[in-house]
């Protein structure tokens, strides 16, 4: 889908404030309301906006660790990629999981309660998968930036 400068203009409103009215964004964009409407429906069926959700903070929701895990598998083929990638994606724990070249194979962002919580996610869920070779976990100790805002061209 090629973008105009409308769209980009609407996709930064809506990346802004998700919950902005048709009536807000269109005027911020120069629109009328229903052009503008027809304009977020059609970024919508093309799956350029793929949804709406509310962004928490995370330690006001009680999960103020983040700890980023690599994972090495003991086999790299397509069998073991994809029962590891099926094993993890109902844990909601982990947030982000990325397939990566390299050294490792997996990279995922796990949030917890506290230590004990992400000792108990790394021995009761992670360590009990079949096929991993190694996990190295580390700390976030601050959060320099989060953006889920994509910097549109």
């Amino acid at each position: 889908m090629r973008l105009d400068p409308a769209d980009r203009k609407i996709l930064a409103a809506l990346q802004r404030d998700g919950r902005a009215s048709i009536t807000d964004v269109a005027t911020e964009v120069g629109l009328s309301p229903s052009a503008c409407l027809r304009r977020v429906k059609a970024l919508e069926e093309a799956g350029l906006i793929a949804r709406y959700v509310a962004v928490l903070d995370q330690r006001k929701a009680g999960l103020p660790v983040s700890v980023f895990v690599s994972i090495r598998l003991e086999r790299q083929r397509e069998d073991a990629l994809d029962a590891f990638a099926a094993a993890i994606r109902p844990w909601p724990e982990v947030l982000e999981c990325y397939l990566m070249t390299g050294a490792r194979d997996y990279l995922l962002r796990v949030v917890a309660a506290d230590l004990d919580a992400y000792e108990r996610f790394l021995k009761q869920k992670l360590t009990r998968l079949e096929g991993i070779a190694s996990i190295e976990s580390s700390f976030a100790l601050e959060q320099v930036k989060y953006s889920n805002v994509l910097p549109l061209p």
